[in-house]
């Protein structure tokens, strides 16, 4: 039996880099850092000892309707925002509605409008409460509205698994696109929970970094003097089509997504695999499903969060399942950590590096960790050719997907 071939023809993002997909990729190639002190005073007032975050380039007010904004949580906001985005880029495919699917995860969902709601509650008791708090706080939100906009009835899915939501949501994609079910689907990732209770939860954990005076300097994966995290917002959105219906509108293709992997750790439920076990299974069946050996991929984009534990298991993965030649970046140490909505950010910039030959650079990389026995962009994008690529995610509770895509 044989199975229809993924396209990109689409992408959207709003990111701390940028309010599109072009202005965060061209920040990433120009190695800007989308990190910045904290805004507001809270975590002045909680004591916090993080005091640094990846903020939003642009604010989605800024795009969205007054009305329509004020009925969305932020982490609905940005999904709308770089869905419609990715949907203009793509053509607008006249699909008919029941073989059009969304598929949008996220690892946390409504963070901001739950706190705010449960102030109002023990503030001013229940008439406060917003009648759509619900609809706003709940996981699958974000799927939802995007769903609700494009008119989608081939599906509306939200996978939530944790950082790797992102990614995971692409591999639901390519899956429901294999096997027929649907032409096209809308798929990626979001979050935005930059507030006081994630901040101080991820700080208690000391799993982020607290170089405060530093900020663009903070996160700094594979170094080794990394030490956490920054926390980021935003999201990425990709349209992802049957090559062959792709083809027959005679749409713009960036790249091929060839093959899918997952796995679980079974190992904790926040630390990796210190050997990367899990993490190279997903990349190894990427590759399997892709129709791929490792000596296929030319880079890989890093998960790569900056953490002491996490990036040296990563490494390790890499080496044993694609091996030591292909060209690494992390673009968490320009983004920060975007959480369920880093896979299909960082999905994007794997499509758009293949697209244009280009591979960003790993900022603040001034010494590698001597067991990251990788070659890891530093300092300046490198121009590279490249046939095919990988873009791996990992999440709390050992969620390991990874993506393979190829030029077309």
């Amino acid at each position: 039996m044989s199975f229809p071939d993924v396209v990109v023809t689409g992408i959207g993002a709003t990111t701390p880099l940028g309010g599109d997909a072009k202005s965060t990729w061209d920040g990433l190639v120009a190695g800007r850092s989308g990190v910045t002190k904290l805004q507001g005073d809270w975590s002045e007032r909680f004591d916090l000892d993080v005091r640094i975050a990846a903020h939003l380039a642009v604010e989605p007010t800024e795009v969205l309707p007054r009305v329509e904004a004020r009925r969305l949580d932020r982490c609905e906001q940005v999904a709308l925002v770089a869905a419609r985005e990715a949907w203009a880029d793509a053509g607008r495919p006249e699909v008919d509605p029941e073989r059009l699917a969304v598929v949008v995860g996220t690892g946390i969902g409504g963070a901001l409008t739950i706190l705010h709601q449960d102030d109002l509650l023990e503030e001013h008791g229940k008439r406060k409460v917003s009648p759509l708090t619900v609809p706003m706080l709940m996981p699958n939100g974000p799927a939802a509205w995007v769903g609700l906009d494009l008119g989608s009835r081939g599906g509306v899915h939200a996978p939530v698994s944790a950082c790797a939501s992102g990614a995971e949501a692409m591999a639901w994609a390519w899956r429901m696109l294999r096997s027929g079910e649907v032409d096209v689907v809308v798929a990626g990732g979001a979050e935005a929970c930059i507030t006081s209770l994630p901040v101080a939860g991820f700080s208690q954990m000391r799993a982020m970094s607290t170089r405060n005076d530093e900020p663009e300097r903070a996160s700094r994966p594979f170094d080794a003097q990394r030490d956490g995290f920054v926390l980021g917002e935003g999201a990425g959105l990709l349209v992802l089509e049957r090559e062959d219906y792709a083809k027959a509108r005679g749409a713009r293709v960036y790249a091929k997504l060839a093959g899918v992997g997952t796995s679980a750790d079974a190992h904790h439920i926040t630390a990796p695999d210190p050997e990367g076990k899990g993490a190279a299974r997903a990349i190894t069946k990427a590759l399997t499903t892709g129709g791929l050996s490792p000596a296929d991929i030319g880079h890989v984009n890093a998960h790569a969060t900056s953490t002491p534990v996490g990036d040296v298991a990563e490494a390790i993965a890499i080496q044993s399942s694609v091996g030591s030649h292909p060209v690494i970046t992390a673009p968490k140490s320009a983004l920060g950590h975007l959480l369920g909505g880093s896979g299909a950010v960082e999905s994007m910039a794997t499509v758009l590096s293949l697209h244009h030959g280009v591979v960003p650079p790993t900022l603040n990389l001034e010494n590698l960790d001597p067991r990251v026995q990788l070659d890891v962009v530093a300092g300046e994008a490198r121009d590279v050719k490249l046939e095919a690529a990988v873009n791996d995610s990992f999440g709390f509770g050992g969620h390991n997907v990874a993506l393979a895509f190829t030029r077309v």
